[in-house]
């Protein structure tokens, strides 16, 4: 009967059932097709009352190392709902952990950032966007679901649309900050967005758009890392770093240009703090030899000696006296591990660059704890803003026990509020399976 179910699913039973029928028919058997149309009436019921033999297939796409992360959980909730699903995605290693197999393209191929960036890799980025294309065409999924990567997803989503396969947004693109005009896109093409930020609901009401907020997986995430952290002299020693001297955490981006833009003046920083080590998290995307090209190139004194940590970013983070990141999901992250930060976004670019951005966001903030709590709990550095001395002037306060520091982390308190503990993976999987469930027996 499983195997039935499958069949059917796949759309393939009535060429089978006809077939049969066919053969009866040229054998002039009319108790045998009697007995086949009473078998056939018996799995239609069995197909419309049963869900729980559905091997449903599902098609995720993230394009980013925060994506992976959150898909990769989403994947796992998934199965906890539906234990034969089926999997094909573009991702990460997570992703592939979680699904037991390889991703189709791996995020770290997709990670361009920028008009410039984009436009010297198009072809290679039309052929990414037609291998989805494709497995959609053939694989005939019963869900795309898109982990935020809007420039791409959504011209995804705009194909699976029109061949009629449903699509899902877990973690909604940041409309409300830039390009708002994708709202509409969204209405037309996504048949549920599962939001990750609280603020989001009011922002997509207001164009008559319902959206679901279930929850923020950083939350959950960072709960099940902190169990497996050593305690600072552990992990110092663990790492081979100095016991003596406090760590100020550098994490910055991880894309190509978002580390050469940000990490030199990061590093020029912390050269006031001789007191403090400054310890780079390494973006699992970025090997450890790009970070010491950056650094070699900027010619900055003491930067070959810094070290660059991969796989521990999370527990670097928890064991830092303060760390300066670059605007981001990590922003968050750093926020609900309760370390002080200094938020950065340099570009190159210059005052009319800077006044030519605000003009275009559409929000008073850019880091994602000032706009959950809807105040000002981070210094947000932006392009020419974002240099060697104005990290260091808002750094300085963070590492001692100044008023500073106690308003950032009574701000962190107050941004949790707003988060709550809804286990975000578990309750977008539920929604999703629960609405294929109720489409198979429409």
């Amino acid at each position: 009967m499983k195997c039935l179910r499958n069949v059917a699913a796949k759309g393939s039973w009535e060429m089978m059932c006809t077939s049969s029928l066919l053969e009866l028919v040229r054998l002039g058997n009319v108790k045998k097709i009697s007995e086949l149309f009473f078998c056939i009436a018996l799995v239609l019921h069995y197909l419309c009352t049963n869900n729980e033999y559905i091997a449903m297939r599902y098609f995720l796409i993230a394009g980013e190392a925060s994506g992976d992360i959150h898909a990769s959980q989403l994947i796992k909730a998934i199965t906890d709902e539906d234990r034969e699903a089926e999997f094909r995605f573009f991702g990460g290693d997570l992703m592939a952990g979680a699904a037991g197999q390889a991703p189709l393209v791996h995020y770290r191929e997709m990670a361009f950032m920028g008009f410039i960036e984009v436009l010297k890799h198009i072809w290679q980025i039309a052929g990414f966007l037609k291998c989805a294309k494709r497995q959609i065409a053939e694989w005939h999924p019963d869900a795309v679901v898109l982990v935020d990567y809007p420039s791409f997803n959504l011209k995804v989503a705009k194909y699976a649309h029109s061949v009629g396969v449903p699509v899902f947004y877990f973690i909604s693109p940041k409309v409300w900050a830039w390009k708002e005009y994708r709202v509409k896109q969204i209405k037309r093409y996504i048949a549920e967005m599962y939001s990750i930020l609280p603020f989001e609901t009011d922002f997509y009401a207001r164009h008559g758009y319902r959206v679901e907020y279930v929850g923020n997986p950083t939350v959950k995430e960072m709960a099940e890392a902190r169990k497996s952290f050593a305690t600072e002299q552990q992990f110092k020693q663990q790492k081979g770093l100095d016991a003596g001297r406090p760590i100020i955490a550098l994490l910055p981006g991880s894309r190509h240009k978002e580390i050469r833009d940000n990490l030199p003046e990061m590093v020029a920083a912390c050269g006031e703090f001789p007191g403090y080590q400054p310890v780079i998290g390494g973006a699992p995307s970025i090997d450890e030899e790009e970070y010491r090209n950056v650094l070699r190139q900027s010619g900055i004194a003491g930067g070959e000696n810094i070290r660059v940590l991969h796989g521990c970013s999370f527990e670097l983070v928890a064991h830092a006296r303060a760390a300066v990141v670059t605007s981001g999901t990590a922003t968050l992250e750093t926020a609900v591990l309760g370390t002080p930060q200094v938020v950065c976004y340099r570009m190159n670019g210059s005052k009319r660059v800077y006044d030519w951005y605000k003009r275009l966001l559409k929000v008073k903030y850019v880091s994602l704890p000032n706009l959950i709590a809807d105040e000002p709990i981070l210094p947000e550095l932006l392009l020419h803003f974002c240099n060697r001395r104005s990290i260091a002037r808002e750094l300085a306060p963070l590492l001692g026990d100044t008023p500073q520091r106690s308003e950032m982390l009574a701000g962190y308190s107050r941004m949790m509020d707003r988060l709550g503990t809804t286990d975000c993976a578990a309750t977008a999987a539920h929604l999703l399976t629960n609405r294929l469930r109720r489409q198979s027996q429409a």
